[in-house]
């Protein structure tokens, strides 16, 4: 079954990528601490706090992904619309 697409509230949108620009600004700092022979502990607590961003980052996606697919319930009936939701939600990290 083919995923509607999200129509994320410009406010949504605006902080995915907001956040998203943070995590890529991460992922460059590990990349430099790598590079510069940091400690493991350190790159490993740098990649732990990027986990937690995307992780923050697909929960905002979901939330507007549900909002849609709430928003149009005539569209699916509600089984389809519940396997549509645990579909996006299995795809989390």
């Amino acid at each position: 079954m083919a995923m509607p697409q999200i129509q994320a509230s410009p406010e949504a949108q605006s902080d995915l990528q907001k956040r998203l620009a943070r995590i890529a600004g991460q992922v460059r700092g590990v990349q430099k601490m790598l590079d510069e022979g940091r400690d493991c502990q350190a790159v490993l607590q740098q990649l732990a706090a990027i986990r937690a961003a995307v992780q923050q980052a697909s929960l905002i996606l979901v939330r507007s992904y549900a909002a849609e697919c709430l928003a149009r319930p005539d569209t699916e009936s509600p089984e389809e619309l519940a396997d549509s939701l645990i579909g996006a939600l299995t795809k989390l990290p």
